[in-house]
């Protein structure tokens, strides 16, 4: 199995399982509504980047983000108890801010697109 697939697999996996232990396990007040948008895993499989994208107002951003790093060694444990791998990477979290960098390209083109386009001719008078 090729070194890239296997890095891959692994990403996947930690991501759905940590998805899941932040759905069922988490009861850190301070963790809002967050989803982990990708993980980025190491070339020697001993460090995870996982990115979180997390909605609400910059504090609770900031808030969740404080609640997810103190819990890293909770949810690392945790992997190690549901992951058949020798050694579970440690796990660091970082804020996933393109979803929101998007829509607001979204919103900026929108904008553009709408003050761009021509006026409407008005229809013919219709003759008697």
């Amino acid at each position: 199995m090729p070194a890239n697939r296997r890095h891959d697999q692994l990403a996947q996996v930690i991501a759905h399982e940590l998805s899941d232990l932040m759905r069922l396990r988490m009861k850190d007040p301070r963790i809002g509504f967050a989803s982990i948008t990708a993980v980025e895993v190491s070339k020697d499989l001993s460090y995870a980047k996982v990115f979180v994208s997390v909605l609400g107002t910059p504090e609770e951003q900031r808030e969740t983000m404080r609640g997810l790093r103190h819990a890293a060694g909770f949810l690392r444990h945790e992997l190690a108890q549901r992951l058949t791998i020798r050694h579970v990477p440690e796990i660091t979290f970082e804020l996933d801010e393109s979803i929101a960098r998007g829509a607001r390209v979204i919103e900026l083109l929108n904008q553009v697109s709408g003050e761009a386009e021509p006026a409407t001719p008005a229809a013919p008078e219709e003759r008697d």
